[in-house]
């Protein structure tokens, strides 16, 4: 997998870059096709991201927001990603097409989310761990190994939490990924995603492009051959 780059001065401006990249995406989309298919993870940056967005001119109403996974945990609590989401949004009237992490029966609910996720996804957000995880495919969980099913549980708890993923088939149905990753504490996975290191879960993801956007502590491991910064791929939407 080949990861394009840009590298921002904070985690404010990898926010705010990822909601212009986010803008310009979704009007080619809507141009296209009618909409935009976007897969969002959660975390402090996205919901950063979310709160830009908020603020600019986006074709919310043609806009399909899909999880890339959540804790399974009951409705409104602050560990579940969809409370944050729906926070971030501030009432844009986007449809937001949540994991059903309430069934009782984790399989089936996965199974139902799989068929209501589209063919391909325009784009998907991921994130970084310090352990090198993305999405809910964490070190040494089984879901790493499914390969039959876009959307899987997690065979066990993470951060005291089980999760509902993505799995590498789902995630290899984005047209273009965009992780946003910031802080030291991903300096070390991020030299390995750069590498195609495929001990770490988020070196197995393939999907039709890459963009990473980061903080220059997270590119600090970089190797000087892998340091490189893109043209914004804004220009080329």
């Amino acid at each position: 997998m080949q990861h394009r780059l840009e590298i921002h001065d904070d985690d404010s401006a990898v926010a705010a870059a990822a909601a212009d990249h986010v803008v310009a995406a979704a009007k080619a989309a809507v141009a296209d096709q009618g909409a935009f298919r976007f897969a969002v993870s959660g975390g402090h940056t996205p919901w950063a991201m979310f709160a830009v967005l908020a603020e600019r001119e986006m074709p919310w109403e043609q806009v399909v927001i899909f999880q890339v996974d959540e804790r399974i945990a009951p409705p409104g609590d602050p560990d579940r990603n969809l409370t944050h989401l729906h926070d971030a949004l501030k009432g844009a009237p986007a449809e937001v097409v949540a994991m059903p992490v309430e069934d009782p029966d984790p399989d089936s609910a996965a199974a139902a989310y799989a068929e209501s996720i589209p063919e391909r996804f325009d784009l998907v957000h991921l994130g970084l761990g310090p352990d090198g995880h993305t999405a809910s495919l964490v070190p040494g969980d089984a879901v790493l190994e499914v390969t039959d099913r876009a959307v899987a549980p997690t065979a066990g708890e993470y951060q005291g939490r089980r999760r509902m993923t993505l799995t590498y088939p789902g995630l290899a149905r984005a047209d273009q990924l965009l992780w946003l990753v910031t802080g030291d504490a991903k300096a070390v996975p991020m030299k390995k995603l750069f590498a195609g290191d495929t001990s770490i879960p988020a070196g197995r993801v393939e999907a039709g492009g890459s963009l990473v956007m980061a903080d220059p502590p997270a590119v600090a491991d970089l190797d000087t051959c892998l340091l490189y910064t893109s043209p914004s791929p804004r220009d080329n939407i």
